[in-house]
């Protein structure tokens, strides 16, 4: 249910461009994250630059939602602007890209 809602809320709603909400909120270019694995599989992260910063997923097509909606959070960005700014997640030898389709505005 909440997938369709937020299909619903891009074409009503674009996203803006990464690089505007990254400006305007004054997001890091990059993420200094740390990955840890549990023992039951899920992926906890955090972000020794952003205090407090934490969140987990189970598999990597979750973990890059879950740390945009992390960092987006901490930075206090409404949800009507944007859910994905961050791609792609560099995890070790690992590159894990965001497989959704995004409907960006352009300026």
């Amino acid at each position: 249910m909440k997938n369709i809602f937020h299909q619903i809320l891009r074409k009503i709603l674009p996203q803006k461009n990464s690089a505007e909400i990254k400006r305007e909120f004054k997001l890091p270019e990059n993420l200094d994250l740390v990955f840890e694995i549990t023992s039951d599989g899920w992926f906890v992260v955090t972000c020794p630059s952003l205090p407090g910063f934490l969140t987990q997923a189970k598999n990597y097509d979750e973990l890059i939602v879950m740390v945009n909606d992390a960092v987006l959070t901490y930075f206090d960005v409404p949800g009507h602007r944007g859910a994905i700014v961050y791609d792609h997640l560099d995890i070790g030898d690992r590159v894990v890209q965001y497989s959704g389709r995004l409907q960006t505005q352009t300026a």
